[in-house]
């Protein structure tokens, strides 16, 4: 048998709007802080075109979820929430929750739409029309008594007949704030990209209208009361590098304490959120240093052959200049008819006497070897980049000559 849940999907995708409602109103009466399932009784009542059920479902969700410190479904009861808010005419209202939906998630589409469908009737409002109002707050109020939930068919604020199922089902009313967490098992985390560090104080219950966080270009300190009658405190003295003290945000919510502070020097890793005295001044040096500089030129890369591995005992050879020199050696001869003919010039005694005994070998091949072959040697050792030397044209001439790197090695691409 399907869960109420499961077949409240599968209802709303049918568009049966009132089996969906009375899908969830029973998955609700057995998990009524489910944030989740609030949700999609209030997306069944809106489809339904019960505005205000849907707006009180929605506002209960964002409640419930606010409470489980889920992100996704308090952006997602809002956006709800918002929706409803926009049909009864609260354009002042919905303008300000689907802001809250765009703040937490600027990328939303949905906000973004309904956002521009506000402003369009805002537009065609008076200035002191009621509908501009803004009454409500991130967090909903919800009374706490009791609203009657009308069965499927039946008309709202009335009574079912006596054969219809009616339920009744309590608001809940504003969720106790979350019990605070022990001063002994608060803990933080921090991460950091080019530009921002991330701190985030891992404490349940913390009194936001009581909350201090100060921060200067060198510290961070926090301080809120206990439940204990103390106060929990925690001081960062100095910060690894400076900071722009006027530029931190800071965020209290129910579960943690998120705040995002600037870097003075962007581009600088911290090492440790924490530094010392001698790490500081040097910061402060370097900031200093770049802020007066008039930001000088990158040094220009020096323009270097790549070098490739070698057993030779006088180090890597440089191929460009031995294809320079032996391409110096030779010289072309125009003939009577306009042939061309290659001619080699012979090497010097000296040029074979002494030096690399590889690099002279290699040199003797080159001469003396046709011009097809001279072709295949240059087409496989420039397209192998330098890890092959083919004398055969008919194999070279077929394709590109592979990359085949040493044992042990691997190739790369410059």
């Amino acid at each position: 048998m399907a869960s109420h849940a499961a077949r409240g999907k599968k209802a709303l995708e049918a568009k049966e709007y009132d089996a969906a409602i009375q899908a969830y109103t029973d998955a609700i009466k057995e998990f009524p802080t489910s944030p989740d399932y609030f949700i999609q009784r209030s997306t069944a009542y809106q489809r339904a075109q019960k505005t205000d059920e849907a707006l009180r479902d929605a506002e209960q969700a964002v409640v419930n979820a606010q409470q489980r410190g889920k992100k996704d479904l308090i952006i997602e009861a809002q956006q709800r929430r918002g929706i409803a808010l926009c049909q009864l005419g609260r354009y002042g209202d919905a303008q300000y929750v689907l802001n809250l939906v765009k703040e937490k998630s600027p990328e939303h589409k949905n906000a973004i739409m309904w956002l521009n469908k506000i402003e369009i009737s805002l537009r065609k409002l008076e200035a002191d029309d009621e509908r501009r109002k803004v009454t409500a707050t991130e967090t909903p109020i919800i009374e706490a008594n009791e609203s009657k939930v009308t069965a499927p068919g039946t008309a709202g604020g009335q009574d079912a007949p006596s054969s219809a199922s009616t339920t009744v089902l309590p608001i809940a009313s504003a969720p106790p704030a979350p019990q605070q967490t022990p001063a002994s098992k608060i803990r933080h985390e921090w991460y950091q990209n080019t530009e921002h560090i991330y701190f985030t104080l891992l404490a349940r219950g913390v009194p936001k209208d009581q909350t201090e966080i100060e921060t200067t270009s060198t510290s961070l300190s926090i301080s809120f009361p206990l439940v204990t009658d103390s106060t929990y405190e925690m001081t960062l003295d100095p910060l690894y590098a400076p900071i722009l003290a006027e530029k931190t945000i800071t965020k209290v919510m129910p579960s943690k304490v998120e705040i995002i502070l600037f870097k003075a020097q962007a581009g600088q890793k911290w090492p440790s959120l924490e530094g010392t005295e001698a790490t500081h001044a040097t910061a402060s040096d370097n900031i200093d240093a770049t802020s007066t500089s008039h930001n000088p030129a990158p040094p220009k890369p020096i323009d270097r052959p790549p070098a490739y591995p070698t057993s030779s005992r006088t180090g890597p050879k440089n191929w460009d200049t031995i294809t320079s020199n032996l391409s110096k050696k030779s010289s072309e001869t125009a003939t009577a008819d306009g042939a061309t003919t290659v001619v080699a010039e012979e090497d010097d005694d000296d040029d074979t006497e002494g030096g690399d005994a590889t690099n002279n070998f290699f040199k003797k091949l080159y001469k003396n070897a046709s011009p097809e072959v001279r072709r295949a040697m240059m087409k496989s050792y420039t397209e192998s980049n330098g890890t092959s030397l083919s004398t055969s044209w008919d194999e070279v001439k077929k394709g590109k000559v592979e990359t085949l790197p040493p044992d042990g090695m691997e190739a790369k691409e410059w």
